[in-house]
């Protein structure tokens, strides 16, 4: 496949190839990102580097889990799990380079192009990626981009960059790179069955000189379970021949429970016609961690030997590689794996003959109907929500190239969900309306409208609503409903801010800590994602609060404790986690706050009583 047939030569670049030693090539990157998956049931971390998982030891990386699976639960399934490439370079050298693993620092990063982020492009959207050089030097490396998935992601790297010691890394030295620039694509769906699905495809590019006998690797940390409660100590790591897929599962019980998503695997997708005439190595265990030289590395990863499955659930990681191929100087070279999370192994394996079907159809299969748009109507204690179609998103006159059984309009009906804990869930069916009179569905007849009565003042409410198609018989393919995550709005019922101060007050008042507040539905004291209740969790909120106001707090013997600063025009409260501005959590007693208007320099005067 001659990727760059369709793409803009940069024949600058390609005669410093030959013109210039090795020792000219390194560079500094500027360009390290980040994207996280947003549709689906897994919310993957994904890098414009070697690697599919979080790396702790980068600051820059604020989300803390590398896959979480399902969103919402904080469950970890993946760490240090990233791709090598290893081949033989002219005179027979063997090389590998690392994206992920053991004693090496990641190999693979992006130039210091701005554009060599991470794109994000939405299905039925075209972009070109890449951008032009101070120099005026064109470099769109993929013209006409068109998306294939839901949510697409298009990245570029390549293994002879240095990373920048002024950053905080460095490199493995010496580092002799295979000249190799990838141009990396990651597909994501946002309904069944391929909602627990990731599609990662590798543009594997020689730059300097034909790569022979080449072997792509996966590192797969194993890490299966809740973050905060060490995930993984009782994994295991399996393959399934035939699905050439690697495997991690959490064993039953554990240090770290039941996760809903139990496991995860790795699928390859080797490319037509070389199914039969692969190597494939599969081992487990940190042996191929301890090794930090290319020939040793290239020899584990070429031998062609599949280790028996891990039968004993604590924990460890696993490698897995195909090959050899040819990597040809002006050729590239596609690869592709299939990230596959369930919530067991036999949901793995039914997921990987789905991607076997999708595959051969070159992923022209039916697809979602797009969710309307939500609106709301904040009332008192209530809300009401509307989702009428409109000329932007019609969900009704959607039509779908990709069916074959004919149906013009797959549209058949709307769910209306709500959420009293996150945007993430866990979610509960509030109604299903179909079209009447058709065999399919409850026949309930369509509705636009529902208001949700009942609701509690300055409480986060989640709400979303999705559209689901009639199944096509003929493909064969389910009915498919829309992410429920593409049309999640927050709402928060409250009265209208008052002119100045005079009616603000605490609640709960006594705040009291034997409640588990935690534990109310909605609740009023919630954790972040993952993580249990912890003493800085406690929660009070003034209520009532004008615009812009100061709030402080005293012992009722006088001596201050916090200051909090309101400016906020449309929430008319503020949330206090009964924390000293030193940091010291207050005890039980009586305390006083005063709160003074900054508008007009009114005050006031109140207490609340803390029972601990």
């Amino acid at each position: 496949m001659k990727l760059y047939q369709y793409m803009i030569p940069v024949k600058l670049v390609i005669c410093l190839v030959f013109l210039f030693p090795d020792s000219l090539w390194p560079q500094y990157y500027v360009s390290n990102d980040w994207k996280l998956t947003t549709v689906g049931k897994v919310r993957q971390i994904i890098l414009n580097r070697g690697r599919m998982s979080r790396n702790g030891n980068y600051a820059d990386f604020p989300y803390l889990i590398g896959c979480e699976y399902p969103p919402g639960s904080g469950d970890e399934h993946i760490n240090a799990t990233g791709w090598w490439i290893g081949g033989i370079a002219p005179g027979y050298v063997k090389r590998v380079s690392v994206g992920a693993g053991g004693k090496t620092p990641d190999e693979f990063w992006p130039t210091e192009a701005p554009w060599d982020t991470i794109w994000v492009v939405n299905k039925g959207n075209v972009m070109d990626i890449g951008g032009t050089q101070a120099d005026g030097t064109v470099d769109i490396y993929w013209p006409g981009y068109k998306a294939i998935s839901d949510q697409d992601f298009v990245f570029r790297c390549n293994d002879y960059l240095v990373l920048s010691p002024s950053l905080g890394g460095n490199i493995r030295d010496p580092h002799s790179p295979l000249y190799l620039e990838v141009i990396g694509t990651v597909y994501t769906w946002s309904s069944p069955p391929l909602d627990e699905v990731i599609v990662w495809t590798f543009y594997i590019i020689p730059k300097k000189f034909s790569v022979e006998d080449v072997y792509f690797a996966l590192q797969f940390g194993a890490r299966v379970g809740p973050i905060n409660k060490s995930p993984g100590a009782d994994d295991r790591s399996l393959y399934f021949p035939e699905h050439k897929m690697v495997a991690h599962e959490d064993g039953p019980g554990g240090t770290d429970g039941d996760p809903a998503g139990a496991a995860i695997g790795f699928k390859l997708i080797p490319p037509p016609g070389l199914e039969l005439i692969l190597n494939y190595t599969f081992t487990w265990g940190s042996e191929a961690l301890t090794r930090d030289k290319d020939d040793d590395r290239y020899d584990a990863i070429s031998q062609n030997y599949i280790m028996e499955n891990q039968e004993e659930y604590y924990g460890g990681s696993a490698y897995f590689s195909a090959g050899p191929f040819d990597a040809e100087l002006g050729d590239t070279l596609k690869l592709q794996l299939a990230e596959i999370l369930s919530p067991n192994l036999q949901g793995l394996v039914q997921r990987a003959s789905v991607i076997d079907e999708v595959i051969k159809k070159d992923f022209k299969f039916p697809s979602g109907v797009p969710s309307p748009q939500l609106k709301t109507e904040i009332r008192s204690k209530e809300v009401h929500l509307s989702w009428y179609p409109t000329a932007e998103v019609n969900p009704e006159t959607f039509t779908d190239p990709y069916r074959a059984d004919g149906t013009q309009y797959p549209f058949e009906g709307y769910r209306l969900y709500k959420s009293t804990q996150t945007a993430d869930g866990p979610w509960t069916l509030l109604g299903e309306y179909d079209i009447a009179g058709n065999e399919y569905g409850q026949n309930s007849g369509l509705a636009y409208e529902y208001t949700d009565i009942g609701l509690l003042n300055n409480i986060e409410y989640y709400y979303s609503v999705t559209s689901f198609s009639k199944p096509d018989e003929i493909f064969p393919w389910p009915s498919v409903e829309s992410s429920i995550y593409q049309s999640v709005v927050e709402v928060i019922l409250g009265p209208k801010t008052p002119e100045t101060v005079g009616e603000v007050r605490v609640v709960p008042n006594p705040y009291r800590g034997d409640l588990e507040y935690s534990s109310y539905i909605p609740p009023w004291e919630k954790p972040p994602a993952g993580r249990d209740w912890m003493e800085q969790d406690r929660k009070i909120q003034f209520i009532h609060l004008p615009n812009k106001c100061e709030i402080k707090i005293y012992t009722l013997a006088g001596s201050y404790v916090a200051k909090i600063l309101h400016d906020d025009p449309i929430r008319g409260y503020e949330n206090w986690n009964m924390t000293s501005d030193v940091g010291q959590a207050i005890a039980s007693g009586i305390y006083l706050f005063t709160v003074k208007d900054l508008v007009n320099g009114k005050g006031q005067v109140g207490k609340f009583v803390v029972i601990k």
